[in-house]
């Protein structure tokens, strides 16, 4: 049988022959990579342009020279340089020279701070920034038909000016900057703004360049974009009890001015104009980002805006320089069209989080809207967490969030969709299990299963949610196999970021296989990061401030512990389980058997899944059924390629499952094993095992030279990334050591091949997208690598007589 399993393979894989067990080739998809290399295209398409002063010049408008500069200086820094890359230290160094009273246009003061600021040079721009904040706030227009916004020439704080939205948001996204690096901006200014944009939208829900011209797409998502941006200034005036406890739970504000944009948006969406526009294309898509992005949404309607956006993009590049060119206007001139593609492309590839689930009663007349808060108590919670994260020194430096909307997610089986983030986070002061059907309770069990994570807080210290929360548990393991329970002082999740006292703390988790993947609060932590400002206010209260430090450290370590600081690129599918088991079978080409043990043999459940569904992906084998589950006495041990030895604590074989087990590699089979995330006890208890299995063959490092990490039998592994151990008493913040080098395999050899392969570094729990800091081993992308290797070893080994004997 397995000599049938080897020839077949064999001939499948070196020949390439189109066969049922081949995958077949997709459509090029719009992929990272495919963004990154157009990113890169057009940076070098500036680099090219940039004078040698270090300015850049727009051949259509010379007189804007400070505001073109600022704009590419910008997308340069955005799109992934720093302060220290040439071309950007130019630009710098030329803006620093520009001399007073310079610059004077609200366009590029505004773009001036936002070149400044992405530098990340405070101490050479504060003065500067101070300044220029000051100016954008005098320049606001407090009097006339339309108060709160800004005109070109910003010397409008008399009354006089013409304001218009499009200046207001390039100075609403200037005092945004100044104020994230510390420039104070006075609360009024924000009033007047959100004022602004409150009383001169559109009767149809847009926003127009002036009132009554009619609404754009690109003054509509200026309009989103502005109305978020000031929301993170604008908290409530009273935020404590007179206990000195922050106010939870009140009626959020009620205003329906964003939900009637995004019915806008979603009515006249586009990527390839600007709607209702004669041009501005560029100029609208940078702005779509911003709207998309600062609201938490992926659709406007049902259009997915960035995917769209970024493939319109894509096919709009000049494939002769690299640049982009708008539809018309100042946009036809690339110096201006290429930094604002750039901005979309770049910051709207930021990674996704956490999900916010959106759940509750439907509007019976507008499918679209879910009646009441019951989801969204604090609306600015998640956002504040994630801004919070972005701004850590270990974590990516724009990092994003989005809501999802279980229901819909549900009734379009989107299970990618809830992938897309590595966190769901769910809040509410209802017993959210008696919202749930059957339907959602096992489509929330496929997300699980798939490697997804439940980060739940209590709201309003409600008792119902607490209740709902055990509920929604024994529903998704109705056999008790994982149940709601205290963490352990010494869960990873205490130190994956800050120090955490347990006994203060108290978190709650569901533990399956090798991960906790529920992680609950009773602390309403969501009411607290919504309380979140960049600048806290005037006499706002110690204790609050205490308070509001603590519940951000909670969830920072939560989602430390989750994603290992690495999220998962917006745009990669995550691979499927479900996929693998819906697959056509083929018997005899693979099988792949898990042993079972006396300690936890079944810790990673859904490792050897996930390897079959990457040995797809990347070579086109399909193996005859999932993973196989036996027993290591099994007498048909032998009809499997390959067996499977994994866990986390102490086990022992008998002594006839070690005469067994040792028949079966001796006639040709191949036993792979790893130690879950590094495991002391499971690595003593093997390296026993094989002792006792072979005590005249040590157990001995593979040399990297060996064809197992080469490309002759699959991918290269002499530079993969593993996390080390930690050197320290175990009482700080976790920090392990990052590794690059060749895997690190031991193996066992009988004759010429190697019967035997072990890591002692987690490969298992990382086939399962287990990133916790704590978890000793390699990165899911390398792990996924490694396992690939070793089962595709294990099938292209040379047959020996002693197999055939065995299994004919």
């Amino acid at each position: 049988m397995r000599i049938f399993s080897r020839l077949l393979l064999l001939f499948v894989l070196g020949l390439q022959i189109p066969s049922a067990c081949l995958a077949q080739p997709a459509a090029d998809p719009l992929t990272a990579q495919n963004v990154l290399n157009a990113i890169q295209r057009g940076r070098n398409y500036l680099i090219s342009r940039q004078q040698p002063d270090g300015s850049w010049g727009s051949e259509m408008q010379a007189t804007y020279k400070i505001g073109v500069t600022s704009l590419c200086v910008l997308s340069l820094i955005e799109s992934g340089l720093t302060a220290d890359d040439p071309a950007v230290a130019r630009g710098l160094t030329w803006l620093r020279n520009v001399k007073e009273p310079n610059p004077r246009l609200t366009y590029e003061i505004s773009l001036m701070i936002m070149a400044l600021t992405a530098a990340k040079e405070g101490v050479k721009d504060n003065l500067r920034l101070f300044a220029l904040a000051q100016r954008l706030e005098q320049g606001q227009v407090k009097g006339g038909p339309e108060p709160g916004g800004w005109d070109y020439t910003c010397t409008g704080g008399g009354g006089a000016g013409q304001p218009d939205r499009s200046n207001t948001q390039y100075a609403i996204l200037g005092l945004r900057e100044a104020a994230y690096a510390g420039i104070p901006v006075n609360r009024e200014t924000w009033q007047r703004i959100r004022k602004h944009f409150e009383d001169f939208q559109e009767a149809d829900g847009g926003w127009a360049y002036r009132a009554g011209q009619g609404s754009t797409g690109s003054m509509t998502v200026a309009g989103i974009a502005s109305l978020e941006i000031v929301a993170t200034f604008l908290n409530d005036e009273k935020e404590t009890n007179p206990d000195g406890s922050p106010i939870c739970c009140q009626p959020p504000r009620q205003d329906d001015s964003l939900e009637r944009a995004f019915r806008w948006m979603g009515r006249h969406f586009s990527v390839n104009a600007n709607p209702l526009a004669s041009n501005w294309l560029l100029y609208y898509l940078y702005g779509l980002e911003r709207a998309g992005r600062l609201s938490g949404r992926r659709f406007f309607g049902t259009h997915d805006w960035y995917r769209e956006g970024a493939r319109g993009l894509l096919g709009r590049q000049s494939k002769r320089d690299g640049s982009w060119r708008g539809d018309g206007g100042m946009e036809n001139d690339p110096i201006i069209g290429t930094p604002l593609a750039l901005l979309f492309l770049s910051k709207g590839l930021a990674p996704v989080l956490i999900n916010k689930l959106k759940f509750g009663p439907r509007d019976p007349d507008n499918s679209e809207q879910v009646l009441g808060d019951i989801w969204n108590r604090h609306p600015k919670d998640v956002r504040n967490l994630v801004e919070h994260i972005s701004t850590l020194p270990k974590w990516p430096s724009l990092l994003t969030w989005q809501t999802l909307d279980f229901d819909k997610a549900v009734a379009n089986d989107s299970l990618q969709e809830m992938m897309q983030a590595p966190i769901l986070f769910i809040t509410s002061d209802e017993d959210l299990s008696s919202l749930m059907s059957d339907r959602h309770i096992e489509f929330l069990r496929r997300y699980l299963i798939e490697g997804g994570f439940i980060f739940a807080a209590r709201g309003c210290q409600s008792s119902r949610f607490e209740a709902g929360l055990e509920s929604l548990v024994r529903r998704l393991y109705p056999d008790g196999s994982a149940s709601l329970l205290p963490l352990p002082e010494t869960h990873p999740v205490y130190r994956s970021e800050y120090l955490l006292d347990p006994a203060t703390v108290a978190l709650q988790g569901v533990d399956v296989g090798c991960r906790t993947a529920i992680i609950y609060s009773p602390d309403d932590l969501a009411c607290l990061w919504d309380k979140r400002m960049v600048i806290d206010p005037p006499g706002r209260p110690v204790d609050l401030k205490t308070a509001l430090l603590r519940a951000l450290r909670i969830g920072v370590n939560v989602v430390a512990y989750v994603t290992g600081r690495e999220p998962p690129n917006k745009l990669d599918e995550q691979q499927l389980v479900e996929d693998t088991d819906r697959q056509q079978e083929l018997r005899g080409v693979l099988s792949i058997a898990k042993l079972r043990h006396s300690g936890d043999w079944d810790a990673a459940p859904n490792a050897t899944k996930k390897l079959l569904k990457t040995l797809q992906d990347s070579f086109g084998v399909i193996a005859g059924s999932p993973a196989y589950k036996i027993p290591a006495g099994d007498p048909q041990l032998y009809r499997h390629t390959l067996v499977y030895l994994h866990g986390q604590r102490g086990f022992e074989l008998s002594a006839d499952e070690i005469r067994n087990v040792r028949k079966y590699l001796e006639s040709g089979g191949v036993l792979f094993a790893d130690a879950c995330c590094g495991a002391a006890k499971f690595d003593a208890s093997f390296r026993d095992l094989m002792q006792r299995m072979f005590p005249d063959i040590p157990l001995e490092r593979i040399p990297i030279e060996h064809e197992l990490f080469s490309t002759r039998i699959g991918h290269n592994l002499e530079n993969v990334r593993r996390r080390a151990p930690q050197r320290d008493d175990g009482t700080g913040p976790l920090n392990p050591v990052e590794r690059t080098g060749p895997a690190f395999l031991e193996g066992i050899k009988i004759g010429e091949r190697y019967a035997v392969i072990y890591s002692k570094y987690d490969i298992s729990c990382a086939l399962e997208k287990q990133t916790s800091l704590s978890c000793i081993g390699y990165f899911p992308e390398d792990a996924a690598k490694i396992a690939s290797n070793v089962v595709l070893y294990a099938v292209l080994q040379e047959v020996t007589p002693s197999d055939q004997k065995t299994t004919e």
